[in-house]
């Protein structure tokens, strides 16, 4: 009978191995597959580059439509890591002299597509990039507090981590047990917990300013 007795935790290392799945790449470095594009101007865009390009493995948005990029998969608990930087290269055209844009996530399924859908945007912009944006009347918990319902309530950072204009940065969204963390360069700069939204898409926002996109993946939980 010994030599069966290790079976039991042989098994539970192999569901465990299992569960802790790998990332996997939300952008393949070549194209927009797994994306569509939305604008104001042109509605939803199946064809993601008619309306922003990719190049040197990089995503670019800018033009003069304000205007998202959404993932077609959704997810529910997980790690997402992206890096992005302001676009200072004047031969890209824009729309705002503002930086200021967005990653949102939790987007549901049922949410229109308008410039600022329903979910939970991890604030992009110049002096206030950390903060939580809740659209469309998303409330979450902080401190024991539920934000009051609105079309856009900000939830502001405890930490500014952001580097200088032109250089990458680490977003790291980690959505689990009802908690959710967002770092900006390895650094812990907001968090809250019971979000009303459980389960959604991910969605690149373009505000007016030129910013760029790489490394973008997931690993669920």
């Amino acid at each position: 009978m010994l030599r069966y007795a290790f079976i039991p935790g042989l098994i539970m290392l192999c569901l465990g191995t299992l569960s802790a799945q790998k990332s996997k790449a939300l952008f393949n470095q070549e194209n927009l597959s797994g994306w569509y594009a939305f604008s104001k101007e042109d509605g939803k865009l199946e064809h993601a580059e008619d309306l922003f390009r990719v190049s040197d493995q990089m995503i670019h948005l800018y033009g003069p439509k304000a205007g998202y990029l959404m993932s077609q998969k959704s997810f529910r608990e997980f790690v997402l890591k992206a890096e992005f930087r302001w676009n200072t290269d004047t031969t890209f055209s824009r729309k705002s002299s503002k930086k200021n844009s967005g990653l949102m996530y939790l987007v549901p399924k049922s949410a229109k597509d308008t410039l600022w859908p329903q979910g939970i945007q991890f604030q992009i912009k110049e002096g206030a990039t950390g903060d939580f944006i809740l659209l469309q009347h998303v409330t979450l918990e902080q401190n024991g507090t539920r934000n009051q319902p609105g079309p856009s309530v900000v939830v502001k950072r405890t930490d500014d981590a952001e580097k200088e204009a032109g250089q990458w940065n680490q977003i790291e969204i980690r959505v689990e047990n009802g908690e959710i963390k967002q770092l900006l360069n390895g650094k812990l700069v907001n968090e809250g917990r019971y979000p009303s939204v459980t389960k959604g898409r991910i969605l690149l926002q373009y505000e007016g300013y030129p910013i760029d996109f790489r490394n973008i993946e997931i690993q669920k939980l």
